[in-house]
Order: structure tokens, then sequence, then C-alpha cells
């Protein structure tokens, strides 16, 4: 009994630091969240106590809902691209008969080094209606399509921004995945192949079922990074045109640093850390719940 106190003096601590330097950063701040967003404030002079009047508004607000859409559309794109294809580009690279692996590794890597505004700009340029890139190609194949990628309403912009997110993140995912397949045990694949398996339904019945950790946690960063997305589309469209590309980070700058609602802003924030929060139990408890070891 008394080595078990002990156990758990030390543990605490241990464990105390991190979890008062935690309360500090994050459930401080959380915290001062939520009450500030029961206020009609501007940031700077005494708000107006409201209770719950700012999520009343909020419920009756049409961009609030239209920045949910936006958020849970860029969120989806941003999973089946990244995911798919950063799992398909590594296990290309699994193939020790591939020339050029190392430098491959490199290139897919590269663009999530890169500035957002410098990966904006070129996309911005790449998706200009006159002489943007994509247009031109339609030209050169002598297709009369033409789109206006930034500037049409509808999901043609929404997508068009979240597709030049995911392109430049393609390089994390692409990075879990590889590191998680390539630390599978090699005897696993071995006796797939003494089985007779093929390339494709070994990386089918072995590889991916061995990464439903890696991909767990992909999958959380996929889905709460399209929902916190912001800022490809303040360089690139400014939330528009109109509300188009509005996400509930977009949302909550606009009210806290352009309206000078920051009581507002504040409840938006809050609605957009429920939001993540509940992604977040919801993956946990549906992916890789019982953990896999070799």
């Amino acid at each position: 009994m008394n080595t078990l106190r002990a156990n758990y003096k030390a543990v605490f601590l241990f464990t105390f630091p991190a979890l008062a330097l935690f309360t500090v950063i994050v459930v401080y701040p959380l915290i001062q969240i939520f009450y500030k967003s029961m206020f009609e404030w501007d940031g700077i002079t005494t708000g107006k106590f409201l209770f719950l009047d700012n999520y009343k508004n909020l419920m009756q607000d049409s961009i609030f809902f239209t920045a949910i859409k936006n958020g849970l559309i860029f969120a989806s794109i941003l999973t089946v691209f990244q995911l798919g294809l950063g799992t398909v580009l590594a296990l290309a690279l699994m193939n020790k008969k591939m020339v050029g692996r190392n430098l491959l590794r490199r290139v897919y890597f590269l663009p999530v080094v890169l500035s957002v505004a410098v990966v904006c700009q070129l996309w911005i340029s790449m998706y200009n209606p006159m002489y943007g890139l994509i247009n031109k190609l339609f030209e050169l194949l002598h297709l009369s399509y033409r789109q206006d990628w930034l500037s049409s309403p509808g999901l043609s912009s929404i997508i068009a921004v979240t597709f030049v997110s995911s392109w430049q993140y393609l390089g994390y995912q692409f990075a879990l995945i590889y590191a998680g397949a390539k630390s599978i045990p090699e005897q696993y694949f071995e006796a797939a192949k003494i089985d007779g398996a093929s390339t494709f339904k070994t990386h089918l019945k072995v590889t991916i079922p061995l990464l439903a950790e890696t991909y767990k946690m992909c999958l959380i960063f996929a889905l709460v990074g399209g929902l916190n997305a912001f800022a490809h589309m303040q360089i690139m469209t400014k939330g528009g045109p109109g509300t188009a590309t509005y996400t509930l980070t977009y949302l909550m700058y606009r009210s806290a640093f352009v309206v000078n609602d920051f009581g507002y802003g504040c409840a938006v924030a809050v609605m957009l850390v429920l939001e993540c929060l509940l992604v977040t139990i919801v993956v946990n408890r549906l992916v890789a719940r019982d953990r896999i070891s070799y």
C-alpha cells in the first residue's frame, strides 16, 4: 500500500508541470472564451452581459450554417484527397525497386514547407480565368469549358480553395502513412508472399488493416484541419464570393476583427471547439478501438 501511495506521489510529481502548463495554455483560455461569449463586447471597453443571447443569434444566423456546411465540405475533401492519395504514394514508395525513392519522398513533402502566402499566390495565378494555367489547359485540349474558379457562386469556389490546402499539406499525411507502413515487421509481407498474395492484395489485406491506428490519427488531423480552415480563404477569396467560402474560423475572425463584436466571435469560437471535440470523440470511438501490437 505504501508503494502504491509512493507511486501516486511520483506520478503526480512528474505530471503536475505538464498539467499546469496545459491548464494555463489551453483550459484557462477556453474558460475565458466561454465567459466572454456571454457579453456584447468590442474587445476594449467593458462588455454588456447578455447571457446566451449571442448563441441564440448564432442559431438564427444563416452565415453560421453556411460556415458549418463549408467546413464539412472542406474537411471531407481534405480527408478523401489526402488519405487516399497519401496512401497510394506511400505504398508505391514501399516498392524497393522504384527508382528515385529518396528524391520522391522529399518532393512529396516540399509543398508543406512552403509559405501559405506563396502557395496561395501561385494557385491564384493558376486559377485566373483569363491567363491561368488550368483554363489554358482546356484551351490547348480544344475544349470550350472555362471557369472563374475563385469568383463563381456555388460550390466551385470552396472546392477550389480546398484543393489548394489538400495539395499543400498532402505531404504530412503521406509522411505519417509511409512511416506507419515502414514500421510493420517485414515477416508479415514475407508470409503473404509465400502464400502467393500479389502486391495489391498484400497491401489490401496486410498493410492497410495494420495501419488502423495511423489512419485514426491522420483522420483526426484531416477533419479538424478542415473544420479549422482559415488561411487559404483569407488570402485567396476573403470569404467570397459573398459568403461562399466562409468557415467557422473565418466567421470568428470577421466577427471579432472586422465587425469588432468580440462576444459574438467568442461564441463562434466555442461552437468551433465543440465541433472539433465532437469529431475527435467520434473518430476515437469508431476507428481502431483495439490497439494493434506487433
